[in-house]
């Protein structure tokens, strides 16, 4: 791609941090604040054009889902600026609901969706009694003491190559007969220990990690619904398993909140 004077453009790539809770989700919407119109705006400012370009992410977002590494690639024409500059332009405007951690000139052939080879996501639980204030805006507070061994046990049946129908909305246009086939290579649950709050009994702070090539529309957030469910004791890892197999959402739990789900990286090897 070349500019009017000639001047060939340059494909970018940026890291990108957000707080989702100030946005509609990623993708671009017209009359409500979403992640891509913000970069986009940003971005047509800095490199003075007329219309504000077009990005692609690795993976759009919910509404209300934060992220820690996401993935951006746009097209511009040169601009006085070197990665760093780039990412501290935009950041100038941005932050700090938007961050961008790194900006770095790539190949015109870098896709940031389609070379992807694995996304992470990590969902976060508050588990106790009361809420806490400083954890309330990215975490799920669930009262009732939770089984982790028995999560834990359960999310083991998740790793493989699945048809997760069970566990996703299907694209509007799509047969409910067509498989969503995902790989998952990581899927555990931890409990992150602080020493003030064990003391206090005041709670404790779940985190669920997984991995997988893709994911499909609310694909993690209805998997922790149901690994939740688990750990209230409503059920366990073989009904998870017959869950999965089912290939339908019928009498699927609700699916967790947006707020305590985050997409941590994405890998490009």
């Amino acid at each position: 791609m070349e500019d009017s004077a000639g001047a060939a453009w340059q494909r970018w790539r940026l890291l990108v941090s957000y707080d989702g809770g100030a946005f509609r989700g990623f993708a671009d919407q017209p009359a409500v604040p979403t992640v891509a119109g913000a970069l986009r705006l940003a971005l047509g400012r800095t490199a003075r054009l007329a219309e504000s370009p077009q990005v692609t992410c690795a993976g759009r977002t919910d509404a209300g889902v934060h992220a820690r590494g996401q993935v951006v690639h746009v097209d511009l024409p040169p601009i006085p600026f070197d990665g760093i500059g780039l990412a501290r332009a935009l950041n100038r405007q941005l932050a700090p609901t938007v961050v961008i951690r790194e900006a770095s000139a790539v190949e015109p052939d870098f896709d940031a969706r389609r070379s992807a080879t694995a996304r992470t996501y990590r969902y976060l639980v508050w588990n106790g009694p009361w809420p806490d204030p400083l954890l309330a805006a990215t975490t799920w507070h669930v009262r009732d003491p939770l089984d982790v061994r028995a999560m834990g046990a359960a999310a083991d049946v998740l790793l493989g190559t699945h048809d997760f129908r069970s566990f996703c909305r299907r694209k509007p246009g799509t047969s409910a007969d067509e498989p969503i086939l995902r790989r998952v290579t990581r899927a555990r649950w931890s409990v992150d220990q602080d020493p003030e709050t064990d003391v206090l009994c005041e709670g404790r702070l779940l985190r669920f990690e997984i991995v997988a090539n893709a994911f499909c529309h609310q694909m993690v957030r209805s998997l922790v619904g149901s690994l939740v469910d688990v750990g209230r004791g409503q059920g366990n890892a073989a009904t998870l398993l017959d869950r999965l197999r089912m290939n339908n959402r019928h009498r699927a739990p609700d699916p967790a909140p947006a707020l305590g789900l985050c997409l941590v990286s994405v890998d490009y090897t």
